[in-house]
């Protein structure tokens, strides 16, 4: 195992939290990473399936976008990649064929269980480092942080 450079440490002294949420982030978003790899999709990928399949309502490519944080390019690249795999199929509306509506299909429903169930247990491994209460500090904080005043850019991942 790779020693981890000192100034590391340094900077983990430090109260600049925007460094320490970006490091976290990126380890937090490294162990999925390399856990959803293993199924053939994203993270991005498995954040659509994921909305698809617990939707309720059918959305539009352009409401499920706004909803996930997605840019339309990401978007269609992401249904592109998954409608090639039959994950996901997107049908006109009957009322107005330049809208589509993402349906997730049954190879998807079971794609997206299987790495959800692998990703859930990714996230108890890492939510093992925390007491219960701690974690529901974390949570709260970062909830609220995410919850700010202004503008939201960028995608959700």
């Amino acid at each position: 195992m790779e020693e981890q450079p000192e100034l590391i440490e340094a900077c983990l002294q430090k109260w600049d939290i925007n460094w320490l949420l970006h490091r976290a982030a990126q380890r937090v978003g490294a162990a999925f990473a390399e856990e959803i790899t293993k199924f053939g999709v994203s993270l991005r990928g498995q954040l659509v399936l994921q909305a698809l399949a617990t939707e309720e309502a059918q959305r539009t490519q352009l409401k499920l976008g706004a909803m996930l944080g997605l840019d339309k390019t990401t978007l269609t690249s992401e249904l592109d990649k998954l409608e090639r795999a039959g994950l996901v199929m997107r049908v006109p509306d009957p009322n107005d064929r330049r809208v589509r509506t993402p349906m997730i299909t049954d190879k998807g429903l079971e794609l997206q269980k299987k790495a959800g169930d692998a990703l859930a247990e990714v996230e108890r491994a890492l939510r093992s480092r925390f007491t219960p209460e701690e974690m529901a500090v974390l949570r709260k904080a970062l909830q609220d942080l995410s919850l700010g005043e202004g503008p939201v850019h960028g995608s959700c991942i």
